[in-house]
C-alpha cells in the first residue's frame, strides 16, 4: 500500500513544477508510505510515489517503476492476487525475465503487453497512474469496488492527481473552494465523494472500476472516461451457492494473505470477520487479532465477543480501547490530518486498532467489509426496501426512497439547517436526487430480468454504502501506516454474490407485511434472515455465537461524547457561513438529541476550519 503523485504538463514539454515542490506534495502523502520515497521526471511529466513495503521488502520494487524503454513510467498504491496467473500470461507474449516479485512490475509489464486491455485481467485492489511517452497520454485506473482512493484535477492545461485530495489541493496554482453542492449531500450520506464528485470544487475521484485517459486534442486537455469492470446480473436458481460461497470466499481470503511484512486480523466477533478469522487460522501459524471498542460494554458487545470467538478458535487477540478523551482527540486531529470529514464515528475505532496493531509490528491486516452489501447483511434497512420494491416494483422512486431512508440529514429539513446561499447553490439538492434516481436505474438493469425487485435496493448500497466505507478504511488504516485488505469486497466474490438469487441473500419472514417507517427504522421480527448463503456456508465452522450474532451498526456511544466538540460549531467561521444560526443552536445546546443533526454539522465546521478558518 502506498501513496502516488503525479503532475503532468499538456500545456508544455517541462513539468509544471520543480522537484521541491513535487517532493513537498509528495511527502504530504508519508503516512501512506513510511518505507520509501521516489521521484521520477521525464518530458512534461513528474510521478512521485511513497512506499509501504509489503511484498518483495526489497529495492526491487521501489517506484516509480519505468519501463525497459523509459516509454512507461508508473506509480501504484494497491496488492494483486492474481500475480502469478498474470505473470504467466504474459511470458507467453513477453519472454522477458522478471527482475523482481513485485506486484508492481507485474502492474507494469501487463500494461505494456495489453494497454488498456490490462485493467479487466487485474484482480486485486488498486489505483494506479501510468505516463506513456510515446502517445503523451496519462491513464488513472481503480479497481472494481473502489477499495483504493484516487483523485485529480485539471488547472491550466496540467493534470495533477494523487491518492489524497490533500497534494492537490496544496499545488501552488490551486486555491481549494468548497463544493457546497457535495457540502449538503454529505450532511444527508455522511459521505465525502459520490461518483466523481467530492467535497472541493474541481477536485474529482475516479470512480470504482473506471479509467480517466488525458490526451492533448486540439491545444486542449482531452478527458475520456471508460469503465473496466461491470457487475454480474442475478440468476435465478441457487443450485449448489453454498458450496460455491464458502469456495469463493475461501480462495479470496487465501489470495488477500500474501505479504512479507507481519499480517494480522480484525475481528468483532461478528459473522464476517469471524469467517476470515476462521479461515486465516488453518492458513496461517500463530495469527494474531485485534478489536476495538469503548470501555465499560456488555457482555453482547464486540469486545467481548471477540475475545470469546478468539479464545474459541485458539488465536492470540489484543484490543484498542477507546475511550471518551481518545474519541474527542482522535476525531479533528483526523480531520486535519486528512482534510475530509469523517463518515461515521467508526472511523477513529479503525485508526485506533489500526495504531495498536501497527505499534505490534503489524503492516498488513485482513477485515471484513464488504459483506453487509454484497450477501444482504442490513436487517432493518433491507425489510423496508423488501417493502418499497413490494410498493412500486418498477422502481420510480427507488433511489430517492434510498436516499430519504438512509438520511442523516433529511432532504426536507434542509432549509432549516442550510443558510439560503448555501442550499441555492448546492442546487435546493435536485442534483443529489437526480444522482440516487439514476444510479438506482442503472442498478436495475445490471441486475437483470431474474432479479428480485429488491436487488436493484441492493445494488445501490454497494455503489453508495460500500464505496464509503471502504474509503474509511482505507483512510482510517494508512494513517496508521498500515494495508487492510478485504476479501469480501474482492470482484471475484462480488461477481459471485450478485449473481446468486435474493432468496440466497435474504428472506422478510413476517416482517414483509408488517406496518412500519418506510425509512427503515421497524421493528425487525426475528424470522428476517440476512446473509443466508453466508450462515450456511459456514454454519458448523465457525463459532456458533458469531453465526447468528446481531449485528450492532455503531459500536461506539458516540451520541454521549458529541457533546465535547459541539462548541466547534459556534467557533468556526465556516459553519456560520453555511448553517443556520437556529441549527446551530439547537446542536450546540443538545447535541445527543439531535445527533443525527450533530456528527455531520460539526465534522464540516471541523473541515471547513482546516481550508477556510
Amino acid at each position: 500500500m502506498c501513496g502516488l503523485f503525479v503532475s503532468v504538463n499538456f500545456a508544455g514539454d517541462r513539468p509544471a513544477i520543480d522537484d521541491a515542490t513535487a517532493v513537498g506534495l509528495r511527502d504530504r502523502l508519508a503516512h501512506r508510505g513510511p518505507d520509501g520515497a521516489g521521484l521520477w521526471r521525464a518530458g512534461p511529466a513528474v510521478l512521485a510515489h511513497r512506499r509501504l513495503a509489503v511484498v518483495d521488502l526489497t529495492d526491487a520494487g521501489a517506484q516509480p517503476m519505468v519501463s525497459a524503454d523509459g516509454a512507461v513510467a508508473l506509480v501504484y498504491n494497491g496488492e494483486l492476487y492474481n500475480d502469478a496467473d498474470l505473470r504467466a500470461q504474459i511470458r507467453r507474449l513477453d519472454p522477458r525475465p522478471f527482475a523482481s516479485d513485485c506486484d508492481t512490475e507485474t502492474v507494469l509489464r501487463a500494461i505494456e503487453v495489453f494497454g488498456e486491455d490490462a485493467l479487466a485481467r487485474f484482480r486485486g485492489m488498486y489505483a494506479l497512474a501510468w505516463w506513456d511517452a510515446r502517445r503523451r497520454r496519462l491513464t488513472l485506473a481503480r479497481d472494481p469496488l473502489g477499495v483504493k482512493p484516487l483523485y485529480y484535477t485539471e488547472v491550466g492545461g496540467e493534470v495533477v492527481a494523487a491518492s489524497e485530495p490533500g497534494p492537490i489541493l496544496h499545488h501552488p496554482r490551486l486555491s481549494p473552494a468548497p463544493n457546497l453542492a457535495m457540502l449538503s449531500a454529505y450532511l444527508t450520506t455522511i459521505r465525502t465523494v459520490l461518483g466523481e464528485d467530492t467535497l472541493f470544487q474541481g477536485v474529482l475521484a475516479v470512480e470504482p472500476g473506471s479509467l480517466v485517459r488525458f490526451e492533448e486534442a486540439r491545444g486542449r486537455v482531452s478527458r475520456t472516461v471508460r469503465w473496466h469492470w461491470t457487475p454480474a446480473p442475478a440468476d435465478e436458481v441457487d443450485e449448489g451457492a453454498e458450496a460455491r460461497t464458502r469456495e469463493v470466499v475461501g480462495e479470496s481470503l487465501e489470495a488477500h494473505l500474501r505479504a512479507d511484512a507481519p499480517l494480522c486480523a480484525l475481528l468483532s466477533g461478528g459473522l464476517d470477520s469471524t469467517i476470515l478469522t476462521a479461515l486465516a487460522r488453518e492458513r496461517l501459524d500463530g495469527l494474531r487479532t485485534y478489536a476495538a471498542g469503548a470501555p465499560g460494554g456488555s457482555e453482547n458487545d464486540d469486545l467481548a465477543c471477540a475475545a470469546a470467538v478468539a479464545s474459541e478458535l485458539g488465536v492470540a487477540h489484543e484490543r484498542a480501547i477507546v475511550d471518551r478523551e481518545a474519541f474527542v482527540q482522535s476525531w479533528p486531529e483526523m480531520v486535519r490530518a486528512m482534510g475530509v470529514p469523517l463518515s461515521t464515528p467508526n472511523e477513529t475505532a479503525i485508526f485506533a486498532v489500526a495504531s495498536r496493531l501497527r505499534a505490534d509490528g503489524c503492516v498488513v491486516t485482513i477485515s471484513g467489509e464488504g459483506a453487509d452489501e454484497l450477501f444482504a447483511g442490513y436487517a432493518a434497512p433491507t425489510v423496508a426496501a423488501w417493502r418499497c420494491s413490494r410498493a412500486d416494483p418498477e422502481g420510480a422512486a427507488g433511489g430517492l426512497f434510498q436516499l430519504e431512508a438512509n438520511a442523516w440529514v433529511p432532504l426536507g429539513a434542509k432549509r432549516r439547517v442550510l443558510r439560503e446561499a448555501a442550499l441555492d447553490a448546492a442546487g435546493a439538492d435536485a442534483p443529489l436526487v437526480e444522482r440516487y434516481q439514476s444510479w438506482f436505474a442503472e442498478a436495475a438493469r445490471q441486475a437483470g430480468p431474474f432479479a428480485d425487485p429488491v436487488e436493484a435496493h441492493l445494488r445501490l448500497l454497494q455503489r453508495v454504502n460500500l464505496t464509503g466505507l471502504l474509503q474509511r478504511l482505507d483512510s482510517a488504516t494508512m494513517l496508521a501506516g498500515v494495508e487492510g485488505r478485504t476479501p469480501f469486497a474482492d470482484a471475484v466474490v462480488a461477481h459471485h454474490a450478485q449473481g446468486l438469487p435474493i432468496s440466497m441473500k435474504f428472506d422478510p419472514g413476517e416482517a414483509a407485511g408488517a406496518p412500519g417507517d418506510a425509512g427503515g427504522g421497524v421493528a425487525v421480527a426475528a424470522e428476517v434472515r440476512t446473509k443466508i448463503a453466508l450462515r450456511r456456508a459456514f454454519r458448523g465452522r465457525i463459532p456458533a455465537l458469531a453465526l447468528d450474532r446481531p449485528k450492532a451498526s455503531f459500536p461506539l456511544p458516540f451520541r454521549e461524547w458529541l457533546a465535547d466538540q459541539s462548541p466547534a460549531l459556534r467557533r468556526s467561521r465556516f459553519a456560520r457561513e453555511v448553517f443556520t444560526p437556529e441549527a446551530i443552536d439547537a446542536v450546540s445546546a443538545a447535541p445527543g438529541e439531535h445527533w443525527r443533526l450533530a456528527w455531520p454539522m460539526i465534522n464540516a465546521a471541523l473541515w471547513g476550519d482546516v481550508w477556510w478558518s
